[in-house]
């Protein structure tokens, strides 16, 4: 079951960082609750004043993450939802998606978030939407995860003393 033994993270000290939240279109319903958990999620951290820009579909997340990373961002977040249908594009979309994603964050040094979910159907894909009666908040999840990633970076760049 997904979300079962996901730790509990207690991030602290980061109201300062520059957080962007990149967001797909396709699947309405649950692109505006991933959108909703994020944003809550940034205001339980005290990020008041994070960037949120729309993209086409999943795909296009990478290539925005990447041009996000190298203007100073502390952490990227990325989201969307891919439907598994009839054909092999839901494999091809996930494969390129995770990959870039992944590439993105190695390459820039850049936390990426990865609130991308790769569902069978869409009743899985609502209920990990963070939407009312959903039983997982993955828009929250992803940005939790990259604030804290950007905060252990944070601690290892400081010289010690």
């Amino acid at each position: 079951m997904s979300g079962k033994g996901a730790p509990e993270l207690t991030v602290k000290n980061c109201q300062d960082l520059r957080v962007a939240v990149i967001a797909a279109q396709w699947h309405e319903q649950v692109m505006d609750g991933l959108v909703n958990g994020a944003l809550r999620a940034l205001g339980d951290l005290g990020i008041d004043e994070p960037t949120l820009l729309r993209v086409p579909g999943s795909f296009e997340l990478p290539v925005v993450a990447k041009v996000l990373a190298g203007r100073g961002y502390d952490a990227v977040v990325a989201l969307g939802v891919v439907i598994r249908g009839g054909t092999p594009h839901f494999e091809y979309v996930c494969q390129g998606v995770t990959n870039g994603l992944t590439q993105v964050s190695v390459e820039t040094g850049v936390p990426v978030g990865f609130g991308v979910l790769t569902c069978d159907t869409e009743e899985q894909a609502l209920a990990r939407a963070g939407l009312e009666g959903s039983t997982e908040d993955k828009g929250h999840e992803a940005v939790t995860a990259a604030v804290a990633t950007a905060t252990v970076l944070r601690s290892v760049s400081e010289p010690w003393r």
